[in-house]
């Protein structure tokens, strides 16, 4: 999958599926567990179970409009601080909090998020990806003739490679053109000084998607809120360790799953310094550009 050969993938998926049968949920992990055992989705009630993170929720929740054109019924259980961003989901039935024990709903064939692009086969040629397929109305920001750039450098402690310390991203602070918005869950423990930048969001993801709808760029690393800007359709930088994850793939600065998104890749591991130099050099061209758009709207300027 990483190289692009999904239908590969899909073949390796079909060999393992009756291994998949007989796991014992009771001594897996949920985040390990292997949920659809091939029982086919056609007219029943389905439940999607959503195991891993809030940005894979986020990333395959996509795909809840072609499960429903299958499905009698779509119930997705879901982990509650999503709920309210994810009502309105095209496809969705249903929305339960995620919790230990077994689901308050009846259902015929159930399913992990993950799983649904093997369910799907799909293909590079064939991902689900229109945007927005999250909808919210966007937050008021106040006047600026500023480009507002929201900012997110630290990812879960689970994968530290993804992170990227404060002190590399602060030289960011040197564009007196921009209106820099933290976005950064817990910004002061992620290195937050106070004096680059104002805290707009990193409560909850309903309130970060509504100050991302009214900026003009959303420059993450890979953790949920890239996942969240590109589902809105915002325009997003999503900057990346050496070995990324599958779903970005190789050597690829854009991603089929969001149409919106670029990538910017650490050539070197470990090298942050060499991607926040990219990234400054880039946004002095889109700040530019920007400006000379604003003006010819303004001629007054």
């Amino acid at each position: 999958m990483r190289r692009g050969d999904f239908a590969a993938a899909w073949k390796i998926s079909d060999a393992l599926l009756p291994l998949a049968r007989a796991q014992d949920h009771r001594v897996v992990p949920r985040h390990l567990q292997n949920i659809w055992d091939g029982t086919p989705l056609e007219g029943k009630r389905v439940l999607g179970r959503c195991y891993h993170g809030l940005g894979d929720t986020i990333q395959f929740i996509r795909y809840a409009a072609l499960l429903k054109h299958v499905a009698g019924r779509v119930v997705v259980w879901v982990q509650p601080s999503l709920i309210p961003l994810l009502r309105g989901v095209e496809g969705i039935d249903e929305l339960l909090p995620l919790r230990d024990g077994v689901p308050d709903v009846e259902y015929d064939v159930d399913v992990e998020l993950n799983e649904l692009p093997y369910v799907f086969r799909t293909t590079l040629a064939n991902v689900p990806a229109e945007v927005p397929y999250l909808h919210v109305e966007p937050v008021w920001l106040g006047n600026t003739e500023k480009f507002r750039v929201g900012l997110i450098w630290q990812s879960g402690e689970w994968e530290a490679t993804r992170s990227i310390p404060f002190r590399l991203v602060q030289p960011l602070a040197q564009f007196s053109d921009i209106q820099w918005h933290i976005l950064q869950r817990d910004a002061v423990e992620a290195g937050w000084n106070g004096a680059f930048g104002v805290i707009s969001g990193g409560d909850n993801p309903l309130d970060d998607a509504r100050v991302m709808r009214a900026l003009d760029l959303v420059i993450s690393v890979d953790t949920m809120t890239a996942h969240l800007a590109g589902a809105l359709g915002c325009k997003t930088w999503t900057l990346l360790p050496f070995e990324a994850d599958w779903r970005w793939m190789c050597d690829r600065e854009d991603s089929p799953w969001y149409p919106t998104m670029r990538l910017f890749r650490q050539k070197q591991e470990g090298n942050w310094e060499e991607v926040i130099g990219d990234i400054g050099r880039e946004l002095t061209k889109v700040v530019a550009q920007d400006r000379r758009q604003f003006a010819a709207a303004r001629p007054d300027l």
